[in-house]
């Protein structure tokens, strides 16, 4: 699946072209800024756009009034038709972030509800009480997105409300040739209408692509044959800075075996998560890292572990962002994508990764670990990738079951060892093995 070989740059667009928080009603074609970001991204090796709601919302994105028309504040569906060609015609894909949990309260089959109570059609789109009250003193209770009453939560059992569903995807796919989705709270989601929408897509493409956003949990609840492809990877999200602030590779490494090691145990093994080290709901990684020099070895953990990784932008060049201050500090807006040593780097670990299908598609080995360093393997037929870190200030001894050499191919200089491999202090080395 092309899914397995990308690269994925999410963007949140609202916030990072510039949109007001509140959806003022004002045209304004913000989202065609995307036309100057194409050129940076295919330098970078991005080879699939995430983009976070488009679609006409009151606030933020996820407060939807209308599924099937883009956000007045970002343009028009014309708009995003042009964006979506450019970006096909660069060979990047795009994937849509897909609310179908819940809607906003100006959603017109919720606003029917408020007006016509018991003689609305849509009364059983939704979980309504017409004997209750909410804050809004509506008359009524309706269930929310736990428990937030602006995100009103659809009936996905009610068949109506799944077939319009499926048939704004299939809006989705025809208007804007959308080639997967990101389920926002897919943890949340019904299951059958999860296996319904996997068999609708499939349908019409067997290389449509779903992820879901898992926060917690056992990620193949809903990331198997019957249902999604993939899901957001949290659990290591949280190893990576940890790991790195604690100096302390076991924490991380632990995750990879766990995930993904050869142990009949090993719980997502053949499976590809989608990696990241930060997004549009947590810190930013240049903030929640103690030392700036740990960027590196953040995006080499990222770029060599098993799964698709997803960059966040902005953060490939160091910005900064914590999630107490704000959604605007995560969400910025930013007139261009910048270019620096972080960047460049970045670029390096990306064209590695595309060149190397163990990296892709490999298995998973610890070669050895301490504290403040550690090996690990990627294997896939023929090919062997060793991935070997240090983040002390004092040269790294680890001693490996084997002796041989190897190519850093991040510095192209060739590495000789005999059972005892040494790595030296505050170095990334991505290594082909002979």
């Amino acid at each position: 699946m092309w899914f397995d070989e990308s690269i994925i740059y999410q963007i949140y667009p609202l916030g990072a072209f510039g949109a007001p928080f509140e959806n003022d009603g004002k045209l304004q074609h913000r989202i065609l800024k995307m036309e100057e970001w194409i050129s940076p991204l295919k330098k970078l090796g991005v080879n699939a756009v995430l983009f976070n709601p488009l679609l006409e919302s009151s606030t933020h994105g996820y407060t939807t009034r209308d599924m099937r028309k883009v956000d007045v504040r970002l343009g028009d569906n014309d708009d995003l038709k042009k964006i979506s060609k450019e970006l096909h015609d660069n060979q990047i894909r795009l994937i849509f972030d897909a609310v179908f949990n819940h809607v906003g309260r100006e959603f017109a089959p919720f606003m029917d509800v408020l007006e016509n109570r018991e003689n609305s059609r849509y009364k059983d789109w939704f979980h309504v009480d017409f004997g209750g009250n909410n804050s809004y003193n509506d008359g009524l209770w309706y269930e929310g997105w736990e428990g937030h009453e602006e995100l009103v939560k659809l009936n996905l059992d009610n068949p109506e409300v799944v077939q319009y569903l499926l048939d704004t995807v299939d809006f989705w796919i025809d208007e804007f040739q959308v080639d997967g989705l990101r389920l926002d709270v897919a943890y949340s989601l019904n299951r059958n209408f999860l296996r319904a929408l996997r068999n609708h897509v499939k349908a019409r493409d067997p290389e449509f692509l779903l992820i879901g956003e898992m926060i917690h949990g056992d990620c193949k609840t809903i990331v198997n044959p019957e249902m999604l492809d993939s899901a957001t990877n949290y659990e290591c999200y949280k190893g990576i800075y940890s790991s790195l602030n604690s100096k302390n590779f076991y924490e991380i490494l632990y995750s990879f075996n766990r995930q993904f090691g050869k142990d009949p145990w090993c719980l997502y093994t053949g499976m590809n998560l989608m990696n990241f080290v930060d997004n549009h709901d947590v810190t930013r990684i240049a903030s929640i890292l103690e030392k700036p020099q740990l960027l590196k070895p953040a995006y080499t953990l990222l770029m060599t572990m098993p799964g698709v990784p997803c960059i966040y932008y902005g953060s490939e060049w160091g910005i900064q962002g914590r999630k107490e201050q704000g959604d605007n500090a995560l969400r910025p807006a930013l007139e261009k994508l910048e270019e620096n040593e972080l960047t460049d780097f970045l670029a390096k670990l990306i064209e590695i990764r595309k060149e190397h299908p163990a990296l892709q598609k490999g298995d998973y080995t610890q070669i050895a670990i301490n504290n403040e360093y550690c090996i690990y393997q990627r294997a896939w037929q023929n090919e062997r990738i060793w991935t070997c870190i240090n983040i002390s200030d004092q040269p790294g001894t680890l001693y490996v079951n084997e002796a041989g050499k190897g190519k850093d191919l991040l510095s192209h200089k060739e590495v000789v060892f005999d059972h005892q491999f040494v790595i030296p202090p505050q170095t990334c080395m991505v290594l082909e093995m002979e």
